[in-house]
């Protein structure tokens, strides 16, 4: 069984509101997808393209059941908590891709 990379990618409407995901993803959303189980995470600032700001948070899941699983039980309360701190209205707009790790 192949890991599963799970990729969310917040795009941002200036530096500011970029500097606050990352200290929400720093204080304990990260981890609170780690304990749903990805097996790692990291997060990357995009630096090129400049513009807009994006965050990308990259999670690796030991297999699609995993994902599924996180998908199904926690990703639920952890993307609503994401969207009332960062909402469209605020010109947030997130994207999420998942590939298997060959």
């Amino acid at each position: 069984m192949n890991d599963i990379a799970y990729t969310v990618t917040a795009t941002l409407p200036d530096e500011a509101t970029r500097v606050a995901y990352l200290t929400w993803l720093r204080a304990g959303h990260v981890d609170a997808v780690v304990a749903g189980g990805a097996i790692s995470a990291m997060i990357v600032r995009v630096d090129e393209p400049a513009a807009p700001p994006r965050v990308q948070t990259r999670y690796v899941f030991p297999s699609l059941d995993a994902y599924r699983t996180y998908t199904q039980r926690h990703a639920p309360g952890l993307r609503a908590d994401g969207l009332q701190r960062f909402p469209p209205e605020r010109g947030v707009v997130f994207t999420r891709e998942i590939g298997t790790i060959l």
